[in-house]
């Protein structure tokens, strides 16, 4: 199992690079048909995605090991939040890519009859449940580290409150208080993004991720740019934490 894991994480940067160019080829595809460009240079430039993309279900027949492998790793965490959205979610993702494999052994031909259409919405389904759970951790632990540091700036020196005045004075001291309360809680966030890159990253990959199955899903729509875009800035993102490891979050 260990070698299998092993072998397979050797295949992740390529699959990475497959999945900039799909998802190029989609905001490519997108700006061509916008502006006007000749159907068959439309038609190449989809042809190229759907190679693509078969590309990638190639390399991905081993991530639901890996994934596996991943969540058992995650049940022995102390903290139980993570714990919990850790496992949850590379859970969904065995899932998601075990429909992932079977779509690729239909597009691939060595299965004839498979619903393409029933088995793309079932892994995008559970692409989108590991989302949540990764946004839901990536939120959990940014909350801990903006009370590590509010907590370290208080132990410094305690900050001044001013009393609310009565009537309208009492009013605008109040919604003084909130704005300035708001101001340094968007400071605190800012600094602790800052401070931890590889959790900066994580943010962004997952937050340009989730639009990816929420239109393919039908819950948000967008457009086949804007998905083609966020798909090829979450694959530089991840395309970094395998050139950089110090940027992959752990654990």
């Amino acid at each position: 199992m260990e070698s299998w894991v092993r072998f397979n994480a050797q295949s992740q940067a390529k699959e990475r690079i497959f999945r900039a160019a799909q998802y190029a080829c989609t905001f490519l595809g997108h700006a061509l048909q916008k502006n006007g460009a000749s159907a068959e240079l439309v038609a190449r430039i989809k042809q190229l995605e759907a190679h693509m993309s078969l590309g990638r279900k190639l390399f991905r027949l081993g991530n639901s090991v890996d994934s596996l492998e991943a969540a058992k790793r995650a049940i022995h965490l102390s903290d139980v939040v993570l714990r919990f959205c850790i496992t949850v979610s590379h859970l969904n993702r065995v899932m998601y890519f075990a429909c992932d494999n079977i779509l690729w052994a239909g597009r691939s031909g060595l299965v004839r009859q498979v619903d393409q259409d029933k088995w793309g919405q079932r892994s995008f389904r559970y692409y989108l449940f590991a989302l949540i759970m990764s946004l839901t951790r990536d939120a959990y632990e940014i909350k801990l580290l903006m009370e590590q540091e509010a907590c370290g700036k208080r132990q410094k020196g305690t900050p001044v409150v001013e009393r609310e005045g009565s009537g309208s004075e009492g009013i605008q001291g109040s919604a003084r208080q909130l704005t300035v309360r708001l101001q340094v809680q968007l400071r605190l966030l800012c600094h602790v993004l800052r401070s931890n890159p590889p959790l900066l990253l994580d943010l962004l990959k997952n937050a340009c991720d989730i639009f990816i199955p929420l239109d393919k899903l039908g819950l948000y729509r967008t457009n086949a740019g804007f998905v083609g875009l966020c798909g090829l800035t979450s694959s530089v993102l991840s395309i970094l934490t395998i050139l950089h490891p110090w940027l992959k979050l752990k654990p």
